[in-house]
């Protein structure tokens, strides 16, 4: 996309440094505050009006100081809505080469967790007076501005090449903390009860990143063990009242991964400081501002002996990934949105690469395989798809691509690109393109010129059908008997969900890294690429052989039928990614109808043995769309009895309570072992669980542990569903701790009562469920079959409500539409929710819905296509009705 094509700021100022102020807090009404911001700019022409970016922003008046002695006032302000702007015009012309632009404004303290917003919580503590409430909620205040809502809260340059530094004082009630960016400078008097806090200048940086914060803070504190201009970094962990010691396990994380990145990228963590804030409403997982990192507060607070062990494989993770982003980002920050991959898919990548540093007993590359890389591959094999770079015309549509492909296939793509190349000559790639372009902005081509420098390598023509083009690779096997053994053809197409894919849809070439494993005893070929649309591979052995060896490429490998039954023999003697990447591609190819369902289901009772974690992961994973595709009532009885033979053997292997040594893999996939079973009707499991169920809701809270919460609850409300409704819901809403009122929201979705479903949705919207997690209700009762037509029917009916609810935040509203519809399996259902969409505004969603509708579509296709054939596979292998006592 070229840069005339973009909805962009006339390149008429450029701005160097802000001088923000902000005062007159008004916790009532729309919580208005009032602002001053001087901007000193570069004029780059003669102009009589200053154009830049304002929404929900109120400009009282306006002031340019410039060269030429003039001081020039103006109230005539314009405002374009749309895009998110404001005009002042002057009675004559700006002159340069610099100018002073001064703002006295109004804004807003928001709930929509966007600009500078409001959080509602329930403290744990006994908070002053002073800490300001609505209702019976106390509150704090921060700031989340990526991609484009600084605009929300002062009058700006909000576009990510437009950098400058920012001095910032803001006035609050005596006794609350306020944070910025850097370092507290000093504190003045305010009005009465008052304080103003001023900041030290920020490092040349984008307006997203800016950040402050207030509120009854409290702190734990660590230092860096490097240190840093001859000191060590004090890095605090911030939370309201009566938490801090939840931060712990994000303390200790956040220290060492600031010394892993300084080295492994050569350059010191730049500011003075790290401040680590819980966001008590959040509307993504965490946000990188430099200096000051925003997180939800499930992604930073652990609470020893009521979390779920689980929590801390996350916080790991989300500290890692937000500490890469100070250095990926800000230090070096992408030119336009177009390449917010830059951004998201190294910060995702590396935070991988930090987690499994630090806990190399986790194997966390394998959750990579079965977490980040499964969620890309399902959403870039659809025809909705979008390429990792993809064009942004206006900053307000960036919301809409912080999703599976600027992450997830980004992580991916690089993480194909760095072990081809060798991750130690890639990471100083890394080094030499951060070294080049700090404090600066940067686009792909400086990345790729830097790699291809550290590595020999021609990186752009390998990776930029991979970036610019839509879709991935399937790479189709044949073979033919030769006198030295099979002659192996293989075709690359791209892939599609569908399985019908069109001569124009199906140009593209990628370079592909085959990573051809030729022997049981060998390592893979890494040299070996594709760059055809065909090769023939000679004098391959018949024994053996396999593709993408260590899941390493962004891939599917659909082998002949023969070969996946082999391949399906030899699992015991396959590595843990390798198995995993057998039977991904199986279940992908099945489901577009390039491969077999029946030669799925068969290599599926291959994993009958199987004893590792992460395979059992991928297996479940599998399994659940099975059910979710196949299930009519006959079809749905005789599969749940494979799924009952294939996962009892492993969940009473496994079994409620921890054995002596056991990893934290093994205790990582109890809970969906358990559930799986469960729902397959293992009736020991059921009857556990029910047991440990009524004791919790009769408030033996003690009988749960925290990481079988969500099972229990789950497993056990389907045996007692009104009482267990009622017990939980109450639980719900007098419970402080988010993660734990999530669990509660999990159990309760399993209901299958018309009067309870619609019970749930109106408990959800009543604002008992905040903003934040309201797509979790929702998308757990559209994977209930029995509540997902009501709570359809609920949606439509109470429109009004939902469009309210979610008015003013995309992301959020984003992924409630995502996620709330994609479990439908009918072509009813997706005619259903486009002809309801037809007539509604769906600016904030409009890239979910499509993709929506393209899943549903995806679904309704697999499940008419290949239904009875799963059936006829079931009846014919014992699994029909009349083999039920056999199995259970």
């Amino acid at each position: 996309m070229a840069e005339s094509d973009r909805d962009v700021l006339p390149d008429v100022f450029k701005p160097f440094n802000y001088d923000v102020s902000l005062y007159d807090f008004d916790f009532t009404g729309d919580f208005p505050y009032k602002g001053t911001v001087k901007i000193q700019v570069q004029v780059r022409s003669a102009t009589r009006q200053v154009v830049l970016n304002a929404y929900q922003v109120k400009i009282h008046h306006a002031k340019v100081s410039d060269n030429g002695g003039n001081d020039l006032g103006s109230t005539k302000v314009s405002y374009n809505e749309a895009a998110q702007t404001a005009t002042i015009d002057f009675d004559q012309d700006i002159a340069g080469p610099e100018a002073v632009l001064t703002f006295e404004f109004t804004a807003y303290l928001n709930n929509v967790m966007c600009g500078f917003s409001r959080a509602k919580y329930k403290s744990h503590g006994d908070p002053p007076a002073y800490v300001p409430k609505e209702g019976d909620s106390h509150l704090m205040f921060s700031t989340q501005f990526e991609a484009c809502d600084c605009r929300r809260a002062l009058p700006c340059f909000d576009e990510p090449n437009l950098k400058a530094t920012f001095d910032f004082e803001i006035e609050i009630p005596t006794g609350l903390t306020a944070l910025a960016n850097m370092p507290e400078k000093g504190s003045r008097p305010g009005k009465e009860g008052h304080t103003f806090y001023s900041f030290e200048k920020t490092p040349i940086m984008s307006t997203y990143l800016l950040a402050f914060a207030f509120g009854d803070f409290e702190y734990i504190e660590a230092f860096t063990e490097r240190k840093y201009g001859n000191k060590q970094i004090p890095v605090r962990v911030y939370t309201t009242r009566g938490l801090k010691e939840q931060g712990t396990w994000g303390l200790e994380h956040s220290h060492k991964v600031v010394d892993y990145f300084s080295q492994i990228f050569q350059i010191d963590y730049p500011l003075p400081k790290i401040d680590v804030l819980a966001v008590h409403e959040f509307a993504q997982g965490a946000m990188e501002n430099w200096g000051l990192i925003t997180y939800r507060t499930q992604a930073i607070l652990f609470d020893e002996g009521k979390s779920d062990e689980r929590l801390k494989e996350r916080i790991a993770y989300v500290v890692a990934h937000e500490l890469a982003h100070q250095w990926f980002g800000n230090l070096v920050t992408m030119d336009w949105w177009n390449e917010l991959w830059l951004n998201e898919g190294f910060a995702t990548w590396i935070g991988w690469l930090a987690v499994d540093h630090f806990h190399p007993d986790w194997e966390y590359w394998c959750k990579f395989l079965t977490d980040s890389m499964q969620a890309a591959i399902e959403l870039d094999s659809m025809r909705a798809s979008h390429p990792v770079e993809v064009p942004v015309r206006s900053a307000v549509e960036v919301d809409q691509i912080f999703d599976a492909i600027s992450y997830r296939k980004g992580s991916s793509m690089i993480r194909m690109l760095s072990e081809y190349i060798g991750v130690e000559i890639f990471l100083q790639g890394i080094a030499k393109y951060l070294k080049q372009h700090s404090y600066g902005n940067a686009k792909k081509e400086d990345l790729w010129s830097a790699l291809s420098e550290a590595s020999g390598k021609d990186i752009n023509s390998l990776m930029d059908a991979w970036i610019q083009k839509i879709g991935f690779p399937v790479l189709t096997i044949t073979e033919e008997t030769s006198p030295t053994g099979i002659d192996v053809s293989v075709q690359q197409s791209r892939f599609l969900v569908t399985g019908d894919i069109k001569p124009e849809e199906d140009e593209t070439v990628w370079w592909i890294p085959l990573a051809l494993k030729k022997d049981l005893n060998d390592s893979s070929n890494r040299d070996g690429a594709m760059t055809a649309k065909q090769v023939i591979i000679k004098g391959i052995n018949p024994d053996f052989y396999k593709f993408n060896s260590d899941y390493v490429g962004f891939y599917i490998t659909n082998y002949p039928p023969a070969r996946l039954t082999k391949l399906g023999t030899s699992l015991d003697k396959l590595g843990v990614h390798d198995r995993i990447s057998v039977l991904s591609d199986a279940a992908a190819c099945a489901r577009s109808g390039i491969g077999s369902v029946a030669g799925l289901l068969s290599l599926l009772e291959s994993y009958q043995k199987e004893t590792h974690p992460s395979v059992w992961q991928q297996i479940l994973s599998v399994v659940r769309e099975l059910r979710r595709i196949f299930n009519d009532s006959k079809t749905e009885q005789a599969l749940k009895k494979f799924i009952l033979k294939l996962v009892s053997p492993a969940a009473e292997s496994l079994g409620w309570e921890p054995s002596t040594g056991e990893s934290y893999l093994q205790a990582s996939i109890r809970p969906s072992l358990l559930l799986s079973a469960a729902g397959a009707g293992h009736q020991p499991t059921i009857d556990e669980a029910k047991k440990r169920f009524n004791a919790f809701i009769s408030d033996d809270q003690n009988t749960i542990p925290p990481t079988l919460r969500t099972a229990i609850l789950q497993i056990g409300i389907e045996q007692n569903e009104e009482v267990g409704y009622k017990s939980l819901k109450e639980k719900y809403s007098t419970a402080k701790d988010n993660a734990i009122r999530v669990s509660f929201i999990a159990g309760m979705s399993r209901i299958k009562s018309e009067t309870l479903v619609r019970d749930m949705m109106q408990f959800a919207f009543s604002g008992a469920v905040a903003l934040q997690d309201l797509h979790v209700p929702s998308a757990l009762l559209s994977r209930n079959k029995k509540a997902r037509p009501i709570m359809w029917e609920w949606i439509k009916s109470n429109w009004s409500t939902v469009d309210a609810k979610f008015n003013g935040t995309t992301v959020a509203y984003d992924r409630w539409v995502r996620q709330s519809l994609e479990s439908f399996t009918t072509k009813q259902d997706r005619d259903d929710v486009e002809a309801f969409f037809k007539d509604k505004d769906k600016t904030m969603y409009a890239r979910a819905l499509v993709q929506v509708l393209n899943t549903i579509e995806c679904n309704y296709k697999y499940k008419e296509r290949d239904e009875a054939k799963v059936a006829e596979w079931l009846e014919a292998n014992g699994y029909g009705a009349e083999n039920v006592s056999a199995q259970l």
